[in-house]
């Protein structure tokens, strides 16, 4: 008699639990984890280090959304770490060598805007999967920052910029303002994604391609577009880390950032197979990984420990994704990343 009065207490529970959604228990793992390292970790709930932490993850949070608007379109975008590096020193190396800082951004953008054209233009015409085109592009890219317009690997932050150390080089009320700017950056992709045509458009797109196509949607432009806004977002991040560290060294590109991002987005419920997951996803997916890099950057783990640890957490997010998001055979044949 017990046992049938356990087995009805325990079935409401684990109904409760199945009905949870990745974003939900994501978060709740995040709850856990943090208290845990409150607990047991010293100094881990230190103003100093949480204000570290925060200051550390913005630029995280800044690539998640652009990695995000790509990934809900069915894509992916390998060279989003180059184009954050190159076109940033490049537009901090012709500022401090005397041209305006306008027109300095305004060649450094335009550099990316390229890129982010031919990323999209390659994958929705010349219909080469998103993968190789990206990696291609992030490899050519940094070669071009190495051999070619860039002086030395490591761009300190000229003077004549500081006019825009705002965007994250100051604090505002004890709270860096690297923050502020991705708070921002939240509310214009939310928006954007779900109050405008072109997000929507980007969610039918991912969710059925080949549907969107036959309702009018332009499927071509529209995957243009996610990869230009993915290079333009990146290069603001860009020079969010440089403000913040007075230098940007632009051999990051080499470390593993990227995974870094596609492990946020994925935690945090953006759908590999595409239409799925949103700005709250990616929020979640940065406190969870930031956290996590933060307590193993306490515990003062290896860098080949911290990779370990979070390849295998990436393994378990994409697993997961892959048993909450499954591709069908449709699905399946339909712009595979």
């Amino acid at each position: 008699m017990s046992a049938d009065k356990n087995t009805m207490w325990m079935n409401p529970l684990v109904k409760r639990f199945a009905r949870l959604d990745q974003l939900t228990i994501v978060f709740l793992l995040f709850i856990v984890i943090f208290l845990v390292f409150t607990a047991t970790l010293p100094g881990f709930f230190s103003t100093g280090n949480l204000v570290a932490m925060l200051r550390s993850i913005s630029v995280l949070g800044i690539l998640g959304f652009a990695m995000a608007i790509v990934v809900i379109g069915r894509g992916i975008d390998l060279s989003m770490v180059a184009v954050m590096a190159v076109p940033t020193a490049l537009i901090m190396t012709l500022a401090g060598s005397g041209m305006g800082v306008w027109p300095a951004l305004l060649i450094g953008l335009l550099f990316a805007l390229v890129v982010g054209l031919l990323n999209g233009i390659f994958v929705a015409y010349a219909e080469i999967p998103a993968l190789f085109v990206t990696l291609a592009m992030g490899l050519g890219l940094a070669g071009l920052g190495q051999v070619g317009i860039l002086k030395s690997d490591m761009v300190p932050w000229p003077d004549q910029m500081n006019g825009l150390l705002w965007l994250g080089g100051v604090d505002v009320f004890g709270i860096p303002s690297s923050i502020v700017v991705v708070i921002t950056v939240a509310l214009l992709v939310w928006l954007f994604l779900n109050y405008t045509k072109l997000g929507l458009f980007i969610y039918a797109i991912g969710d059925n391609p080949n549907g969107a196509r036959t309702t009018g949607i332009p499927v071509r432009p529209i995957i243009v577009l996610q990869y230009v806004l993915a290079a333009l977002i990146a290069v603001l991040a860009g020079l969010v880390m440089a403000s913040s560290n007075s230098l940007i060294d632009t051999r990051i590109y080499n470390l593993s950032l990227i995974y870094d991002i596609i492990l946020v987005v994925v935690m945090g419920g953006v759908g590999l197979s595409g239409g799925r997951g949103g700005v709250m996803s990616v929020v979640v997916g940065t406190l969870l990984v930031g956290t996590i890099i933060n307590g193993m950057t306490i515990l003062n783990l290896t860098l080949d420990v911290q990779n370990l640890v979070k390849g295998v957490v990436l393994l378990i997010a994409i697993a997961l994704d892959s048993v909450l998001n499954p591709r069908n055979e449709e699905t399946a044949q339909q712009g595979d990343i």
